[in-house]
């Protein structure tokens, strides 16, 4: 009975150790899991702490511990040519996890639609498309032409008439319009002549209007950015405009007079902000294209003269004009018209362009775009819009996180956020 009783106290103490074991390190393994996490939280909150400091301008060491309740993280700043990086790690009971974060110098703009119209309204003659969603705060009119996206006529009176949507549409009105999708319009009195291959809701509520993206304050920190480099004075310009007619760097400048590029295969690099106080033209295939040392940054060229916002600003880009951006992610061409003709009631073009192609995003919030022929850009924005001939509009994914490089008064942008070893 006593060797059984030994050999049983044997055969359940090995038992339970065998059960016991797995289950301590299952715990101790959930445990160190639990703590990794919270040393990633911890690391996590001094990033925060510090890119809220950064934005909004508080002050902040080039190295600082932050508390999280038991846990700490320590966050590292260092200064580059563009904006900053900053590390923290985060510790939790010697368990440590670390974050990276790249901040760039500017101002972030979105572009959520490859067109977007104010209350001028978007037209489309010919076989004229877009690749990409369109809104507009006025009309969207065509010729049976393709939008192969979703597309929106905002406000009480948005009509959508004659359109061939890929994607939904949203008006208070449909007319006369062929839709892959949706259709959400008033009621049944709005709606006339369509084909809707997916389901009506009559009764819904007419979408907002959207303010453009680039503000006029925006455009004037800009100008102010170009001016504060080279400045061209009109008495350095020939009959009123300064000639480029062989390869060159600007930027950032103010030109006092019109440009004028010219030229098979001349090539404007853009360094930095230009504002042009008349209008831009390009001809015989010349190329503008965004300097390598932007990165991802981009800068605009802004024809603008306020003492002329109806005769002057004008932008007309000729036959075989290439857009290139600086070869980093992101990176395009944006020239900005301020000519405002249309938005006072009048039909010239802010913003005309032919035969073109490339990186180019086009953008005249008071004015009229004109685009022409086999013209293909990323994306445009005016006022009013017209599309002719063969043009196409391409939507890229990545405008809706552009950034443009605005001086020291721009503020800080999150380029990228991840852990690291």
């Amino acid at each position: 009975m006593v060797i059984a009783v030994i050999f049983f106290v044997f055969i359940s103490t090995a038992s339970i150790l065998g059960l016991t074991n797995p289950m301590v390190r299952h715990i101790a393994m959930a445990t160190s899991i639990t703590t990794s996490k919270e040393s990633f939280y911890a690391a996590e909150a001094g990033m925060e702490d510090i890119i809220y400091r950064l934005k909004f301008g508080l002050p902040v060491a080039s190295s600082q511990t932050l508390n999280v309740g038991n846990y700490s993280a320590v966050t590292d700043i260092e200064d580059e040519p563009e904006g900053k990086v900053v590390t923290s790690i985060g510790d939790a009971n010697s368990y440590l996890r670390k974050v990276k974060t790249n901040l760039l110098l500017g101002t972030g703009v979105s572009f959520h639609y490859g067109i977007q119209a104010g209350e001028g309204g978007f037209y489309l003659y010919n076989s004229s498309s877009v690749t990409g969603n369109v809104h507009s705060s006025g009309p969207v009119v065509g010729t049976a032409n393709n939008i192969f996206g979703d597309v929106v006529s905002a406000g009480p009176a948005g009509i959508i008439d004659n359109i061939h949507a890929g994607g939904s549409v949203f008006a208070h009105t449909i007319r006369n319009s062929i839709v892959n999708n949706d259709a959400f319009y008033f009621d049944d009195t709005t709606i006339s002549g369509n084909t809707i291959l997916g389901t009506l809701h009559p009764g819904s509520t007419d979408q907002s209007t959207a303010e453009l993206p680039i503000s006029d304050e925006q455009i004037a920190a800009w100008e102010t950015d170009a001016a504060a480099g080279t400045v061209i004075p009109a008495s350095s310009c020939t009959d009123g405009i300064y000639n480029i007619t062989s390869n060159v760097v600007l930027g950032p400048a103010k030109i006092e007079c019109n440009l004028f590029i010219k030229g098979n295969g001349v090539t404007l690099t853009v360094a930095g902000p230009i504002w042009v106080t008349g209008n831009i033209t390009t001809q015989n295939a010349p190329i503008i294209r965004m300097a390598s040392s932007l990165g991802s940054q981009n800068v605009a060229l802004i024809a603008d003269n306020p003492a002329d916002t109806r005769g002057s600003g004008i932008v007309t880009l000729g036959q075989g004009t290439q857009f290139f951006g600086s070869g980093y992610p992101n990176s395009f061409v944006f020239i900005l018209s301020q000519n405002n003709d249309a938005e006072m009631g009048g039909s010239s073009d802010a913003f005309v362009m032919g035969q073109s192609a490339g990186a180019l995003v086009a953008y005249a919030s008071h004015g009229q775009v004109t685009l022409g022929q086999s013209v293909g850009v990323k994306e445009a924005t005016a006022y009013k819009i017209v599309l002719r001939n063969t043009a196409n509009v391409i939507y890229d994914t990545g405008l809706p996180s552009t950034l443009f490089s605005a001086g020291p008064s721009g503020g800080f942008d999150i380029s990228s956020w991840k852990e690291v070893e």
